[in-house]
């Protein structure tokens, strides 16, 4: 159990943010495998101020996802701010501040990664959401813009002592992206330097490797990023490599449900494509069904074309 604010976590494992994947159905699937809390893909604070309907609809969310983190980005101080205000209504858990997104559009208008360029500017920020909301706030930072900048402990200390109530770090720099390797030491750093929960993100390929960070480095908790999609099995001690074709199938089908319910048939099943790749990520099959099932649009097709699929099928281990 982690307590942020006055929200217990039931868990040190969580799925990251990202944008583009951690969608309502897809936050709930992983919780349904033990992933602690959720985060919504981040939304531009710009849009919420305006009331736009695409971008309110970011934060719809079931109750089982919660405790539900709602993720924001923004550089401007009163904007973030009264947009925090706005989302509030919608009863999140929490409100998170994305300071990590790396993105050129993103960064280089001085949101996402661009406030570790203004640690003040990021520290008035944080007072400023505080001072509008009462869940609890958090932020998600990277350890510095390049490798000549790794700012993370005076980012960390700023926003601590702007009262931020948690703390993430993805061991990369702006610069890296996602290349290269997380820097697990300067996330424990980070840790011995504040008294907030830190939690810790970047390059976790399985639940043993996520308690081992856990334990190395002291950290509160860890997020799981691109090893948790099309695998949410991560969460728990169960293996993807050790299950059936049968119990994979019926979470691959569970979770296009829910996308379709989110979506709608059609572009449900399309936005559901990524995952099905990841999904289907070491097994053995031909490669003519896969490339007819990534084409079909309607669930009745897909649904007849993963059960003609042999129930030998097994994965390869890597």
């Amino acid at each position: 159990m982690i307590q942020i604010g006055n929200v217990t976590i039931p868990g040190r494992i969580s799925l990251s943010p990202m944008a583009g994947i951690s969608d309502s159905p897809t936050r709930r699937i992983c919780r349904k495998f033990g992933a602690a809390f959720s985060y919504t893909e981040f939304v531009n604070t710009d849009e919420i101020i305006h009331k736009a309907p695409k971008a309110l609809k970011m934060f719809q969310f079931h109750p089982e996802e919660r405790p539900i983190t709602f993720q924001i980005f923004g550089n401007r101080l009163e904007v973030i701010a009264e947009a925090a205000e706005i989302i509030q209504e919608l009863k999140p858990d929490i409100i998170d501040l994305n300071m990590g997104c790396s993105t050129r559009k993103v960064s280089l208008r001085g949101a996402g990664a661009g406030l570790l360029r203004k640690p003040a500017h990021s520290g008035k920020i944080i007072e400023a959401i505080k001072k509008r909301v009462s869940v609890p706030v958090t932020a998600k930072i990277r350890i510095g813009w390049d490798s000549e900048s790794r700012n993370y402990l005076e980012v960390a200390k700023i926003l601590e002592n702007s009262g931020i109530d948690a703390l993430t770090v993805h061991g990369r720099t702006k610069e890296m992206a996602y290349t290269g390797l997380a820097d697990w030491d300067a996330i424990g750093e980070v840790k011995t330097k504040v008294k907030i929960p830190v939690f810790g993100n970047g390059d976790i390929k399985t639940f043993q490797e996520a308690q081992r960070k856990i334990q190395e480095y002291k950290v509160d908790g860890v997020l799981i990023g691109r090893n948790a999609i099309g695998n949410p099995w991560i969460f728990s001690e169960i293996k993807k490599e050790e299950l059936s074709w049968e119990e994979i199938r019926k979470v691959v089908l569970e979770h296009l449900r829910w996308m379709m319910e989110s979506f709608g048939e059609e572009f449900g099943i399309l936005l559901f494509r990524k995952h099905l790749v990841k999904y289907l990520s070491g097994l053995e099959f031909d490669p003519l069904w896969k490339s007819e099932l990534l084409e079909i649009r309607e669930y009745a097709r897909f649904e007849e074309l993963l059960i003609s699929l042999r129930s030998g099928t097994s994965l390869v281990l890597h």
